[in-house]
């Protein structure tokens, strides 16, 4: 027994001395709280950089699409082309020979072009210059100038792409700014998983400490009795494993704090010497969520509806542009008028009409039905579409009425829980005077402790747990219940724009 004895007591000092050490020693003390841990997830972390770089990104595409929508102007040209080569020439008598050819070309041409919304053409308005200089030969200068000219290029049975860019992109980027909210409140939740890690991991520690503190003192009152033989040898036995049990609880306790530690300071963008102390939310939100107002939230706010709407619209999109490429007839027409002359002033004066009409068509006559298989296709996947979209419409309702009975009833289990704890910290307390004078026996005291350990962790885990559910419900309604107003931000100066 002395040996044993011995061990525990060695046991008990290196662990002292190894707690005495490593919490916070020469590590710079950060309080925080759980809004404050939010607070600086939503700035700091790398999830709501990913979060905002998405937003950008979504942005771009949407002023990419609005851009389309109005009207572009160009400039065109060649400066210079210079040639000098043979070409075939055939003369009167139908002879061929090769004669040199020398010549400097200069082009330019504007054009302002706008797409048709309606009926999904193009029309522009072009005006462009010609300069020719022959360098070979007879050397001389010409211009072709077209003044003003207005061309027309319209598909007359293909799908309407602008159309249905007009109907799918901004709805696009409505998902896209309802996921960025959700997305933050998303940082919210992983902050709060790892600000209650943490904390459950300090309330470990702190057990574990004041668990050993008292088992070392508890073994030291036993050997006095055992010495009076007020106790039996099996009970100082019993208490000299306790100690050496608390000690290796306290070592893992520290571990795992250490572990939690580092993840929460790395999730902050910390420095890693930083010691995170976070504090137990005192203050809850107390608004009472009806599964109705939920989901009526979450159907005007979240990215799920305009999601959904979206991949209606590509589907029956997909359908059109499938029927369109069963022919292709496009029409081409330009009017305007032309001049050329030596000079350029001559060219802008004798003006010609310029007139071009193109009507080009492609029709399949034989394609096996490889045409008419991919508007089925087109179909068959909007049917699937449409049948998923139900599906997830159903799970969406369920999840966010499971949700809602979860925080409801988490409110209740925590006061249950609070309550628990605070009998079974004095029932141990009680039970730990008693024992000192003898009142009650060793299986008694340890039952109480175990009471008391368990009371407390579930305590943190029933908080853990509220906070979650609330948070998850923020998420998915993007409301703030507490305050009874949408969760929004300044999506424009986010993006810069």
């Amino acid at each position: 027994m002395r040996a044993i004895s011995k061990y525990a007591g060695a046991v008990a000092m290196a662990v002292v001395a190894l707690v005495g050490c490593c919490p916070g020693a020469g590590a710079e003390r950060l309080d925080l709280t759980l809004d404050e841990a939010i607070t600086r997830a939503r700035v700091s972390s790398v999830e709501a950089a990913v979060a905002l770089d998405e937003l950008k990104s979504a942005y771009w595409e949407y002023r990419t699409y609005r851009a389309d929508l109005l009207p572009e102007l160009t400039f065109r040209g060649t400066v210079p082309s210079y040639r000098k080569q043979y070409g075939t020439y055939m003369d009167a008598g139908g002879a061929y020979t090769f004669v040199p050819n020398d010549y400097l070309q200069l082009s330019g041409e504007l054009g302002l072009t706008q797409n048709i919304w309606l009926t999904g053409g193009r029309v522009s308005l072009i005006t462009s210059l010609d300069y020719m200089r022959q360098l070979s030969g007879e050397s001389y200068n010409r211009f072709l100038t077209i003044p003003v000219a207005l061309a027309l290029e319209q598909p007359l049975f293909a799908t309407n792409r602008v159309k249905w860019s007009r109907r799918i992109e901004p709805v696009r980027y409505r998902e896209a700014r309802a996921a960025f909210l959700s997305a933050t409140e998303d940082v919210a939740i992983k902050a709060i998983d790892l600000y209650f890690s943490l904390l459950m991991a300090g309330e470990n520690l702190r057990i574990a400490r004041q668990n050993h503190g008292n088992a070392t003192r508890l073994y030291e009152v036993a050997q006095e009795k055992r010495k009076m033989g007020r106790i039996s040898r099996n009970d100082l036995l019993q208490m000299e494993l306790n100690v050496l049990e608390a000690a290796s609880a306290l070592t893992d306790c520290e571990s795992q704090w250490r572990n939690a530690m580092f993840g929460m300071t790395a999730f902050l963008d910390l420095p890693q010497d930083t010691e995170v102390v976070p504090e137990i939310p005192s203050i809850l939100p107390s608004a009472a969520i009806p599964y109705q107002a939920a989901y009526e939230k979450a159907l005007e706010n979240n990215r799920f509806a305009p999601s959904q709407l979206r991949r209606q619209l590509e589907a029956e999109y997909a359908v059109a542009q499938a029927r369109g490429d069963m022919r292709q007839i496009n029409l081409f027409a330009r009017v305007g008028f032309t001049g050329t002359s030596h000079g350029i002033g001559g060219a802008y004066r004798d003006l010609r009409d310029d007139r071009v009409v193109e009507v080009g068509f492609e029709i399949p006559l034989v394609d096996w039905g490889k045409r008419c298989g991919r508007v089925k296709v087109a179909e068959s996947n909007r049917k699937v579409t449409e049948s998923r979209l139900r599906q997830e419409a159903v799970t969406f309702s369920q999840d966010i009425f499971l949700l809602v009975e979860r925080y409801s009833n988490q409110q209740s289990q925590l006061h249950l829980s609070a309550r628990a704890d605070t009998i079974a910290s004095r029932r141990y307390d009680t039970n730990y005077q008693t024992y000192l004078i003898g009142g009650i026996s060793t299986l008694d005291l340890n039952d109480s402790q175990v009471k008391k350990d368990e009371a407390r962790r579930n305590y943190v885990s029933e908080l853990y747990r509220f906070w979650l559910y609330y948070y998850q419900l923020r998420s998915i309604t993007l409301w703030d219940f507490a305050k009874d107003a949408p969760i929004d931000a300044d999506i424009d100066r986010l993006v810069g724009e």
